[in-house]
């Protein structure tokens, strides 16, 4: 950013007991569309219409985030009072900018491997994530050098970190593939000027981080060249979100909107091509570093402007904190609250059809419609489930549902229908939620870590359920 061992034998030994299981296996099949099921006469469904709402509110793992940069080991995590306040302004996502200055030449030390445990839980205990990056140089001047480790040595770091990733990846929403040059960058670097060593860091990494999670590269021409991929290799919906190398890398852009090629963010058309195709599968975020007239909130017939371009690109994040001038300037133009809204995915319910005069025992059939207001589909995996509470707030029953969330797109509207059997011998009154919770372990009970649909009077924050149908039996 542009912002002014034996005990790791144990570690490693350990993490994988620890790590959270979270989501879909690698040979689950790729969702596809909800099976049609045979028609029923329009007198036999109960129709519910829903109210979107314009309400900016915080949801896992999408939004403006809150850097929170890290230079010395101190053993604290995040301040529970910052967590606190961050969400009470919409926010759930922390950048994690872990500082490796003192270890350029050595292994980073035990001490500031508990800082990272412990900011790892800080962020479980407090209901947000993090996007994650090491680095080495906080400048880009002489002063600043060195701007990064050797190979050799970043190796030895990722080995070090790896079972503390692999223990808390529940609450990381991405890595960024830092490590190299000022800020982690990737620009400005003593050790990394040939894409040989770049590929053995990134191939570190993918093993690193656990399958469930992306790593982003600072430019789409990273990934192109590194792995020798064309405008026509994009990811496509059969490819997307598997533990290929391909569907794991995304992309983060620390210049956006700052010039024609945000800072040679971009080489060529092509490559905008490339990451606005990428990104409906990848996650993309990232920062503005310079005020110009690309960031306007409107586009003319030279630029996009950011209200159309964050939808090109599906930005799931943005910094709230830089550029200073860029996010007054969406402030004062009028566009900020939508994007605010927007960020990331944006679940609204339209209609719910249920079976008229359900029976206990018997089949009872649900459709749902729903549309995605967001920039971006939800991007790491998420459960879908339909739960059934007694008049008392007893779970009865719980039934999983085959659509998945990272495939409700921005734009579009999606159908969802599942037909039940509802328990033999209930009675009384019942209600009908769509639960959309982390698959992790650690996190599925949490409601801090469930999907808030954008709609009125359909939220419970002490279940994290999203309310569809009350009935009686």
């Amino acid at each position: 950013m542009k912002r002014i061992s034996s005990f790791l034998l144990f570690l490693a030994a350990l993490a994988p007991l620890l790590a959270a299981s979270c989501g879909k296996t690698p040979d689950d099949p790729v969702p596809g569309p909800e099976p049609t099921p045979e028609p029923v006469p329009v007198e036999e469904w109960e129709t519910v219409s829903y109210t979107a709402s314009d309400a900016d509110f915080p949801n896992p793992e999408r939004g403006f985030y809150v850097a929170s940069e890290v230079f010395e080991a101190n053993g604290k995590g995040i301040a529970e009072a910052s967590l606190r306040a961050a969400r009470l302004q919409g926010r759930t996502l922390f950048l994690l900018e872990f500082h490796l200055k003192d270890f350029v030449e050595t292994d980073i030390s035990e001490e500031y491997l508990q800082t990272i445990r412990a900011r790892f839980q800080s962020l479980r205990d407090g209901g947000a994530k993090c996007i994650l990056r090491f680095c080495y140089s906080n400048g880009m001047d002489e002063k600043d050098k060195p701007w990064d480790a050797t190979l050799e040595q970043v190796l030895r770091h990722i080995a070090q970190v790896k079972p503390l990733i692999q223990e808390y990846y529940d609450v990381i929403l991405v890595v960024q593939a830092g490590f190299i040059g000022s800020w982690g960058e990737w620009y400005y670097t003593d050790n990394f000027k040939d894409n040989d060593s770049r590929k053995v860091l990134m191939e570190a990494l993918l093993d690193a981080v656990p399958e469930d999670r992306q790593i982003e590269l600072r430019t789409p021409s990273y990934k192109m060249r590194l792995f020798g991929y064309a405008l026509a290799d994009s990811l496509t919906r059969e490819e997307a979100h598997q533990p290929t190398v391909k569907a794991r890398i995304g992309g983060h852009n620390d210049c956006y909107l700052s010039s024609a090629n945000d800072v040679g963010t971009y080489n060529n058309s092509n490559e905008r091509k490339y990451w606005g195709a990428e990104s409906l599968y990848t996650i993309m975020g990232g920062e503005s570093c310079e005020l110009t007239a690309y960031c306007h909130c409107e586009g003319s017939e030279k630029y996009n402007g950011a209200l159309k371009d964050l939808a090109m690109y599906h930005f799931t994040y943005l910094n709230n904190g830089y550029h200073q001038g860029v996010l007054k300037r969406w402030r004062e133009e009028g566009c900020m609250e939508e994007i605010k809204r927007r960020l990331g995915y944006r679940y609204v319910l339209e209609e719910g059809q249920f079976t008229k005069a359900p029976k206990a025992g018997k089949p009872f059939e649900i459709k749902l419609t729903l549309r995605n207001d967001g920039f971006a589909p939800a991007q790491n995996p998420r459960d879908a489930e339909l739960v059934l509470t007694d008049a008392s707030g007893k779970v009865v029953a719980t039934w999983p549902l085959e659509s998945d969330p990272r495939y409700w797109m921005p734009g579009e509207k999606t159908a969802i229908s599942r037909t039940v059997t509802l328990p033999d011998g209930l009675s009384g009154s019942l209600t009908l939620y769509l639960n959309l919770p982390d698959p992790c372990e650690t996190l599925h009970g949490n409601p801090m870590f469930s999907i808030r649909l954008a709609n009125e009077e359909v939220w419970d924050e002490n279940t994290g359920y999203n309310l569809l149908y009350h009935f009686n039996l």
